[in-house]
């Protein structure tokens, strides 16, 4: 597995609440793009954000996390166990994976469809796992939708991460205008139009 440190400097105002959010799934799902609206809309806010980022085999079903700091000021771009506020899962497999960064109090966003990953295809032979009934006694409070399909609604099943980034929009300290002023900048003609459908809805998804 390869990792990469990103800093995006900024300056925090006086009394900012800040985040720590760990973003975790499988290659080619989205994962590294939604980290990146989020710092970069936290940076448009006045936050100090880092982003640190570790990816493994994308082709064949490697996990991939992304760690997302913003604050008055933050010094590191790692999140250590049990310091993360909120944590977002492309895979409930890989979210059960790294669900022990998680503060006692901390929230869960996750996609309830499996993709078939490493992960998810080991602990299937291991012995079988209803993993949406562990992540639900883990954390009661946890928002599982399936993403998959939302994204499909929207207009394309890859649009996943945009449907997950709005979901957990309800949780950031971030108004959702910042949100889609990056994703605006980040895509175009009907691809833009597709992701910010896939956004608004995983914003207005209700369990």
């Amino acid at each position: 597995m390869t990792g990469m440190n990103i800093v995006i400097a900024g300056v925090g105002g006086q009394g900012m609440t800040g985040m720590n959010i760990v973003i975790a799934g499988v290659g080619g799902q989205g994962i590294l793009l939604a980290g990146r609206v989020i710092a970069e809309a936290a940076l448009a806010e006045g936050f100090d954000v880092k982003q640190s980022e570790a990816h493994g085999m994308a082709q064949r079903g490697g996990s991939v996390v992304s760690h997302v700091r913003f604050g008055e000021e933050v010094f590191s771009p790692v999140i250590e166990p049990e310091c993360c506020d909120l944590l977002i899962g492309f895979e409930p497999v890989e979210a059960l994976r790294n669900i022990h960064f998680l503060k006692k109090d901390g929230n869960l966003v996750c996609n309830t469809r499996k993709t078939g990953s490493l992960a998810a295809l080991a602990a299937s032979k291991e012995r079988p796992l209803d993993v949406e009934k562990i992540l639900y006694s883990r954390l009661p409070d946890a928002l599982l939708l399936d993403g998959t399909s939302l994204a499909a609604e929207a207009g394309d099943p890859r649009a996943i991460n945009l449907v997950l980034l709005g979901a957990a929009a309800r949780l950031l300290p971030i108004p959702c205008s910042r949100l889609e002023a990056v994703i605006k900048k980040s895509f175009s003609g009907n691809t833009l139009k597709i992701n910010l459908k896939a956004f608004k809805m995983g914003r207005n998804f209700k369990k």
